[in-house]
């Protein structure tokens, strides 16, 4: 029997103006540098499980526990992504349903026992962290009680006896280590210190560099963390998702969580895409590839500060950068823009102790784990740097740059052209 996958010709000849929408957006990541610190590009294998008719099926439950019939070989996909996220992270449990990594973090969080009006210690939005960490505008913020940490003002890391002495005078529920702009290493073993000497929960959100830890390119917060959440379509290279590992202590309350609490029907399609994304991360390839990603990162970082560009906190031991622009006398948001129109996909971002408004904002953060995936590598890094530079100190170079950003994508295309 012929497997019944997804045609791009049914698509075109039934709706051509979404078939257009996604030959646009094709050629746009072929074409432009992708540089979106939370981006990556996955595998045709997860493309292929992502499309398929799993997407037809409600399955509402757990393997073997379902609300539903005619389970039994989502159930073969779901347990596959389970047991592969628990042997390549070596936790206790492990649950793949999470839709994003905000609802894995909202989960987490209860089946933590963090509840309406508890105290939660997290890094600050302003200082890089995420709006699950306690933004006014988010459910934590609006829910919990935040304490917040950040980074020292003079080296730009964060400060783990000021993350103590924070915790002793607010004894949080529940402490939260993790960010989305924080390009530096994490002290798991510390936090779980100061978590236990006020008798918090941790939870670590490795939603960014959980990738690096599959490929041993970070340190894991496994062994430390009650409870690690985390999307699969950054560093991972999977899907977009969420996951969340966890002791075996909290697995049933995990469960719990997302369901019946947080979802229903989980998307199986997704699942399986997260179990092939497991399996590619198993491979020895992959390690080299996470080696290679923080490889370009920091020769990104070094090209940037040699053409007097400076990065915040000196350097990155991750996958993206954090670029202060304040020499430039040019925004986040211009420096985005003009990017932008010279093929160079990448974000503004506030930096710590930013004097302008995080819509502005004076930074940009840079990543390098799409640009990785597609085989660039140091000498690729320092080209781009340089096309950066050149754009953010001179808006007429961006017809120019947009020229050698095509040739340089065309060297290196995200996935092969339709066409041929």
């Amino acid at each position: 029997m012929t497997y019944y996958g997804p045609s791009w010709d049914q698509l075109a000849a039934q709706d051509p103006e979404v078939a257009e929408a996604l030959t646009s957006e094709l050629t746009r990541q072929r074409t432009h540098l992708q540089l979106i610190a939370s981006e990556n590009l996955t595998s045709p294998a997860v493309l292929a499980a992502q499309g398929s008719v799993l997407t037809n099926k409600y399955a509402e439950g757990y393997p073997g526990r379902r609300y539903y019939g005619g389970c039994e070989f989502v159930d073969v996909t779901e347990t596959l992504a389970i047991e592969r996220a628990k042997q390549l992270f070596g936790a206790d449990h492990a649950n793949v349903q999470p839709h994003s990594g905000a609802s894995a973090n909202m989960a987490a969080m209860f089946a933590l026992g963090v509840e309406h009006g508890d105290t939660v210690l997290a890094m600050s939005l302003p200082h890089g962290g995420h709006l699950t960490h306690g933004s006014k505008v988010n459910f934590s913020g609006k829910w919990f009680d935040i304490a917040a940490y950040g980074v020292r003002e003079d080296t730009e890391l964060i400060d783990l006896d000021e993350v103590r002495s924070l915790a002793l005078e607010q004894r949080p529920k529940l402490i939260i280590a993790g960010a989305t702009a924080y390009p530096r290493d994490w002290d798991f073993e510390g936090f779980r210190a100061i978590a236990d000497e006020v008798g918090a929960k941790l939870m670590v959100d490795a939603a960014h560099f959980i990738g690096l830890v599959a490929g041993g390119a970070h340190r894991s917060p496994i062994p430390f963390a009650d409870a690690t959440t985390f999307t699969t379509h950054k560093t991972l290279r999977g899907p977009r998702g969420g996951t969340i590992l966890s002791t075996e202590e909290h697995a049933k309350a995990i469960d719990k969580a997302v369901f019946p609490m947080m979802q229903g029907g989980p998307l199986e399609h997704v699942v399986a895409g997260k179990a092939v994304a497991f399996k590619e991360a198993m491979a020895p390839t992959f390690a080299d590839y996470a080696a290679s990603v923080v490889a370009n990162a920091r020769a990104l970082a070094e090209g940037l500060s040699q053409q007097g560009v400076r990065i915040v906190s000196g350097g990155t031991d991750i996958h993206y950068l954090l670029a202060d622009l304040q020499s430039l006398d040019i925004t986040g948001t211009e420096a985005e823009e003009r990017c932008d129109a010279a093929g160079i996909t990448l974000n503004k971002n506030a930096i710590p102790y930013d004097p302008r408004p995080p819509m502005v904002a004076s930074g940009i953060r840079v990543g390098t784990a799409a640009a990785t995936t597609v085989g660039m590598g140091t000498e690729e890094m320092a080209q781009i740097a340089s096309l950066i530079v050149r754009v953010l100190r001179d808006a007429s170079e961006v017809d120019t740059v947009k020229k050698e950003v095509a040739e340089l994508s065309a060297a290196f295309p995200a996935y092969p052209d339709p066409t041929t």
